[in-house]
């Protein structure tokens, strides 16, 4: 008897502590997506179909306190409640004006925390919420992508500071695609979001997050070779050292035992599996930017004007012809401006070098740069100036820095050498952008993580770096294949929001032509390749990198560029193969714009052109010439009237670029 008494008091204890399995069923609007979470053995695990095919094996999530506290299937879960959204929303200097938002959610309330799950058609979406009265600090967090076999996978790993796993929380993220199998993960590796999955069926799974406002953000790892993905995050700093580049950056020598602290109640980052059954369909998800936080519905940001940008640090202010010493002077910067006015460009940036380098304090100008003056005479000609920052400068001084230079008629910041996103540093960003925002200035940070929804928080947040872009270029050895990098990226990482990408190269070489120069550099590909850039990527604030010069001796192309705007009314993606080639086409007003790329090889795309609806439509259109294979600089314009569909050909490395006007 006694022995029954004690079998029964470990079961009933075994049951108090892990309550019965409980499996909850969430589908996507559409029913074509499937999610299944189920809470059993102390674990929430959760699973993903599309079509009736296994995407993400059963993966569990949870969270840990520094109290011991988990936020996990040990608890009981209170009450099940599940709501719809069918809603259009009107989107600020985005790749669309309004952008539809369908999902079913449900949210699992415990005692001390909820966890909410939303089905879209594109993918699902889940984040913890703590419920807590009082501060806590999380000391880890599991976040599982268990795949259902050792399928290949578009990896970005970190290339810096590579000694160990831990040294690597401080890069830039920019790094090319490697596409091998989950098991071939380089264990010396973290790599950063997004990450995306292919499976055998030609689903791609994109894994990304959102929302990441005061939290650090997610890396991921595989420690086991097999086909789960594990998350990896950066520890809260504890000592911080001026250093780095021109000491522009906060160097952490020390981290706490947790990886974030809070005074009480808050919701943490949207982890984002998005699917695409087609690779086109990767070009134009808009979860992100979704899942981000909504702007401040009573806020007036009417005078955010994205645009494009003069830029003098990738042509190394390499300018002929001129009767003054090019360099970093007010002489250059007034050549460049009166550039700027004459193609209708909107900006020119002073990039790094008008403050005294070493310095990291933006109130010491050097003494050839009067920036008042320039302001001045870029107001007189139609044109804004932006001023490049160090982080550790501009954070040293934030709200005074924007005072001060706001005052002086200053547009914009482009803010880079942040290179971290722990804790502290995500929120950075948060207060530059709402410390821009109060002396109406808008924001390029450069050096920077991958967005993650700040930019629909905060519209004057236009571009975010964290792309292997064309700056790479100067210094890439010439085994480096950027343009396959150029037509995969846009399918993972543009995936996750505007990039600053810094293209527009009048000088271009075909791929084994190419070497790296950092003194008047130039790009591989084709200069439609260059050109059909302005329509495939997405940057509000997108910059001309080469030399005026360069443009001036290619008027053709530069007067076309400067006509292609920077936000959109409209996106459709029309076809594409990730790695291969990409074809789009956007609307401004009553305009279209055609834009394709192409890798490695050679491609010919059969547009249909139904999209536009009734009417007689003609087409100005750059293409590759007959003999771009021999010089990548060659081009054919067309001017001619469109029919129902339009057939272009474009070289290995090239493109294409096309306005459609009634």
């Amino acid at each position: 008897m006694r022995n029954l008494i004690l079998t029964f008091l470990m079961i009933f204890a075994v049951s108090v502590t892990y309550a019965a399995p409980k499996t909850y069923s969430l589908n996507s609007p559409d029913a074509s997506v499937q999610t299944q979470i189920c809470i059993a053995d102390g674990a929430i695990k959760y699973s993903v179909a599309k079509n009736g095919v296994q995407l993400l094996a059963p993966s569990t999530v949870a969270m840990q306190l520094a109290d011991g506290t988990a936020f996990d299937g040990t608890s009981k879960v209170r009450k099940a409640v599940r709501t719809s959204a069918d809603n259009t929303l009107n989107a600020l200097f985005y790749k669309k004006s309004q952008v539809k938002e369908c999902y079913n959610q449900l949210k699992l309330q415990f005692k001390t925390f909820d966890l909410i799950f939303r089905a879209y058609n594109e993918g699902v979406a889940y984040r913890f919420v703590a419920k807590s009265k009082k501060a806590f600090k999380v000391s880890g967090e599991t976040a599982e992508f268990a795949f259902p076999a050792d399928w290949n996978m578009y990896v970005p790993y970190v290339c810096q500071n590579t000694k160990t796993l831990e040294s690597q929380y401080m890069n830039s993220f920019e790094n090319t695609y490697e596409n091998v199998p989950l098991s071939a993960w380089n264990k010396e590796r973290l790599a950063f979001l997004p990450l995306m999955v292919a499976s055998p069926d030609g689903y791609k799974i994109n894994i990304m997050e959102s929302a990441l406002t005061n939290y650090a953000g997610m890396y991921l790892y595989n420690s086991d070779g097999d086909a789960t993905l594990e998350a990896r995050f950066a520890s809260y700093p504890k000592d911080i050292e001026q250093g780095g580049h021109n000491k522009l950056q906060g160097m952490v020598k020390t981290r706490e035992d947790y990886i974030a602290a809070y005074e009480g109640a808050t919701s943490f980052p949207w982890r984002i599996v998005s699917i695409s059954t087609q690779d086109k369909d990767m070009l134009d998800n808009d979860l992100v930017w979704l899942l981000g936080e909504p702007a401040d519905a009573s806020a007036d940001w009417s005078w955010v004007k994205p645009g494009k940008v003069a830029w003098e640090w990738w042509n190394h202010w390499h300018i002929t012809g001129v009767d003054f010493e090019a360099g970093v002077n007010n002489d250059t910067y007034k050549y460049y401006i009166d550039f700027a006015s004459k193609y209708g460009i909107e900006y020119v940036i002073l990039d790094e070098g008008w403050a005294v380098n070493g310095e990291a304090d933006l109130f010491q100008v050097v003494p050839e740069i009067d920036v008042k003056e320039l302001v001045d005479y870029a107001a007189e000609r139609n044109v804004g100036i932006v001023l490049w920052a160090g982080y550790w400068a501009f954070d040293k001084d934030m709200d005074e820095i924007c005072s001060h230079y706001a005052k002086m008629g200053v547009k914009g910041w482009k803010i880079d050498f942040m290179d971290r996103d722990d804790q502290m540093m995500v929120d950075f960003y948060t207060r530059a952008a709402t410390t821009a925002a109060k002396y109406q200035q808008f924001v390029d940070f450069h050096g920077a993580y991958k967005p993650c929804g700040l930019n629909r928080t905060y519209p004057n947040v236009l571009n975010y770096e964290g792309v292997h872009g064309l700056e790479q270029m100067k210094w890439s050895p010439k085994t480096t294949d950027q343009l396959t990098y150029d037509v995969t990226f846009p399918y993972i990482r543009m995936a996750a929001g505007p990039i600053d990408y810094t293209q527009g190269a009048m000088q271009n070489y075909n791929f084994k032509w190419y070497r790296p120069r950092n003194i008047d550099p130039v790009s591989q590909g084709t200069r439609c390749h260059q050109l059909g850039m302005y329509v495939i990527f997405e940057s509000p604030f997108n910059m001309l990198c080469d030399a005026p010069q360069h443009y001036e001796q290619n008027a053709e192309c530069t007067e076309f560029i400067a006509k292609i705007p920077t936000v959109w009314d409209e996106t459709l993606s029309i076809d594409g193969k990730v790695g291969e080639y990409i074809v789009m086409a956007r609307r401004s007003g009553d305009k279209w714009y055609l834009g394709g790329l192409v890798g490695q090889n050679a491609q010919t795309v059969t547009i249909d052109l139904s999209f536009l609806g009734e009417g007689q439509w003609t087409a100005e259109i750059f293409k590759d010439g007959a003999n771009v294979k021999r010089h990548a600089e060659d081009y054919k314009k067309l001017l001619t009237e469109l029919g129902s569909e339009l057939v272009v050909e474009m070289a290995p490395g090239g493109g294409f670029a096309a306005i459609l006007s009634k």
